[in-house]
């Protein structure tokens, strides 16, 4: 950073309502800024504590934001405040700011939030002039400060912010609706009961829309697309009724709290009751789950998407121009950006306004594809029969099964699979216990109603193996296809899953009955799979690990203890390293990096130093293959004897505790998306006379095919992971939080 360009001090504050995420975002701007060597201020109550001062605005330390990364809401408090909405009290935060030579600004809040902020930008150099002149600051004090630099972050539960595909908090709250609705599905289907469960969202129908694609719910009322026509209820308890008939024992209706009729008539969770009631006669309860989804302990992505949109606001802060206009940090495609803050806002209200005005075609465009294409898919998988066949359709015999090792989001993908493909007129095999259960001949068919109840199971009811067929068991499998009639396959598994569709892929030559096209579903915990940035299953093992990890520094923080946690993986350390940075690790260890004694020596003296400065809890986060020497009892016994008297030491080993559970929100929303192309990609090449076989991967945020046949091309052989692993460029960052980088001038 130039001198011309080199900001004072920074501050970093809270506004609007609280999201769970808050806190990483808040604890990242913290280290980061520190790390170069830059002064940070925590600004308390949001903009009462800018307009107020005093005690209101006080400098961070890195050991200050210590144990906050799990806390929900803010720690620093947020507030809105009347006066900043005046010139005058705008005046007034500029002097409090000056007075601490800060020039620099983090907001994190909502989009009224962020327009304040703006505001006081603009007017930041009239404010010094006004105070230079009322000789309430000195005039080398202003010249010191010409300008305020703004970068925002967007901190809501409710997603409806252009300029980030995921708002901080948004992830928390569908895990909290989906936990809620899971939970009132047992109920509903023990009295055959029908529940209307209200949900956040203002304008936006994200949450609604979302965790009724998560739960399997019936219905779901958004404010982007009401009911286009004025009989609506009538069609809604048609088809309500009818998924009754087939033997549905619930009824679940997911109404965002902004929902409307075409008329833009508001529709409330208790009029959808009253319909329910006296259309259908059943018992119906309403639950209103309300501040609820704000509240608790952020979600591993929430901790993670913090963390990184802190860290990049302080880089944008520090590396941009001085001249440059606010801009605003958000993720999108997976990738982190800025865009110019204003237009993003404006955007954002563009989308109200067009609902305002019953513009809901425009909407819903401006919303974006992947948001109609949820709601399409949505409505598809709750019909309670298939569509009517298309006489230009030709119906087609595919078979969907499982490979590999268990993963959380399997059984999603099978229950989007076979819906999706009988929808469209084909029929569906399910095959048990992998390409063994092929093998033998193991396959039974699968009807509208075999699936239900999948969404949110854990596990592989299909059952599951790491079978790979050599020439024998590759015949034995084409006669089996022949014998079946099979047109296509759908592997939802893992790398075993993949060698042994790369291994029918590669004999198609010798066996006619091989020549179909084959897709495979990336689903593993260790996220381990060529192709694709995420894998099905690994962001519910994240969590799972994290919520055990909250639980042990729970117990470590009163007794001065450094806790060994071991975690899966195999021969890739990505729940390690995403773990580490949402648990708030001091040091990971990775199987792409080994250990080194050199590591355990440097490792050993900063937890000495550490807990002689007052520090009362350590965590190192170990992948299991991370070293085959240093064992994770290895590190147990060596740090223990090294704390001395100092700090005690355990270990925990998580074991296979991250491979169940049932599916998180993510997880479940991209088995669905990924099952959904895959029965597009088998339909597609199962008309060409050489059809194709691939594996679907999500890069950049878009879902994607790679060719089997480049299998061995993407992978690291002899480590069993793939060769190009882009999580890997987080090193840096996780040393940042782990204050492992030495203080260094901007």
């Amino acid at each position: 950073m130039s001198e011309q360009s080199r900001i004072g001090n920074l501050a970093v504050f809270t506004s609007g309502g609280d999201a769970p995420g808050m806190n990483a975002a808040v604890r990242a701007v913290v280290r980061t800024a520190r790390s170069r060597d830059v002064g940070v201020y925590a600004v308390y109550e949001g903009y009462l504590g800018l307009v107020e001062g005093g005690p209101a605005i006080q400098p961070l330390s890195t050991d200050e934001v210590g144990g906050i990364l799990h806390q929900g809401g803010s720690v620093i408090g947020s507030a809105r405040s009347e006066e900043f909405r005046t010139r005058e009290g705008r005046r007034k935060a500029a002097r409090n700011l000056l007075e601490r030579d800060i020039d620099a600004l983090v907001v994190i809040g909502g989009d009224g939030s962020l327009t304040g902020a703006d505001l006081f930008r603009r007017e930041w150099p009239e404010l010094v002039a006004e105070l230079v002149a009322g000789g309430e600051i000195s005039e080398a004090l202003a010249a010191a400060h010409p300008v305020l630099r703004l970068v925002g972050l967007v901190g809501s539960i409710d997603n409806d912010m252009f300029g980030t595909d995921m708002t901080i908090g948004t992830d928390t709250a569908l895990h909290r609706i989906t936990e809620a609705v899971d939970a009132i599905h047992s109920t509903a289907a023990s009295h055959q009961r029908a529940f209307v469960i209200e949900v956040m969202g203002r304008n936006c129908g994200y949450l609604a829309l979302m965790s009724a694609l998560a739960t399997g719910a019936n219905w779901t009322l958004i404010p982007e697309s009401p009911p286009r026509d004025d009989d609506w209820a009538e069609r809604m308890c048609t088809a309500l009724r009818a998924g009754r008939e087939i033997g549905r024992r619930q009824t679940m209706v997911i109404v965002a709290e902004g929902a409307q009729d075409r008329h833009g008539n508001p529709i409330t969770s208790h009029d959808v009751q009253q319909i329910l009631e006296e259309e259908l006669g059943e018992d119906c309860r309403v639950t209103i789950l309300g501040h609820v989804q704000r509240g608790g302990a952020p979600s591993a992505f929430d901790r993670y998407l913090g963390t990184a949109l802190g860290h990049a606001a302080v880089g944008r802060l520090l590396d941009g121009d001085a001249d440059e206009e606010a801009r605003l940090v958000g993720i999108r495609e997976h990738e982190i950006v800025s865009s110019p803050l204003m237009a993003m806002v404006e955007k954002t209200k563009s989308v109200a306004d067009r609902i305002a005005e019953h513009d809901y075609d425009e909407a819903m465009r401006l919303r974006g594809g992947s948001f109609a294409e949820s709601l399409h898919r949505f409505r598809t998988l709750t019909q309670s029969h298939p569509s009517e066949p298309r006489p230009d359709v030709q119906r087609r015999r595919f078979a969907v099964l499982h490979a590999g090792g268990p993963a959380p989001g399997m059984n999603t993908a099978v229950r989007a699979a076979v819906r999706l493909g009988l929808d469209e007129g084909h029929d569906i095999v399910g095959v048990r216990r992998g390409f063994r259960g092929l093998r033998d001949g193991a396959l039974e068919p699968m009807d509208w109603m075999t699936i239900s109840g999948w969404t949110s199971r854990g596990g592989a009811e299909l059952g599951i193996s790491r079978y790979i067929p050599d020439e024998r068991g590759i015949a034995t499998i084409a006669e089996r296809l022949r014998e079946h009639e099979i047109e296509g396959i759908l592997m939802v598994g893992g790398l075993t899953g993949y060698r042994a569709a790369h291994a029918l892929h590669r004999a198609r030559e010798h066996h006619p009955e091989l020549r179909i096209p084959i897709a495979c579903m990336p689903t593993s915990i260790n996220n381990d799979l060529p192709g694709s940035e995420l894998s099905v299953g690994a962001d519910t093992a994240l969590n799972s690990i994290i919520n055990d990890v909250d639980k042990i520094k729970q117990s470590a923080v009163a007794s001065r203890r450094c806790f060994v946690v071991e975690v899966m993986g195999n021969e890739c350390g990505y729940l390690a390293m995403m773990s580490g940075l949402a648990a708030g690790a001091e040091r990971v260890y990775l199987p792409e990096d080994g250990i080194a004694l050199s590591d355990l020596v440097e490792d050993v003296g900063d937890l000495i130093t550490a807990f002689r400065h007052g520090k009362r809890l350590g965590l190192i986060i170990r992948s299991e293959h991370a070293d085959p020497l240093y064992t994770t009892g290895f590190l147990h016994a060596l740090f223990e004897k090294e704390g001395g008297d100092l700090f005690d030491v355990r270990e925990a080993i998580l074991g296979h505790v991250q491979q169940g559970g049932d599916p998180s929100p993510f997880d479940r929303i991209l088995a669905t998306r990924m099952a959904a192309s895959c029965m597009e990609f088998l339909d597609g090449q199962a008309r060409r006379s050489g059809p194709s076989s691939a594996f679907i991967g999500l890069e950049g945020g878009q879902l994607h095919f790679t060719s089997l046949s480049t299998l061995p091309e993407l992978l690291d052989v002899e480590a069993a992971r793939p060769a190009h692993q882009p999580w890997l460029a987080l090193r840096e960052l996780a040393d940042v939080m782990a204050n492992r980088v030495e203080v260094k001038a901007g």
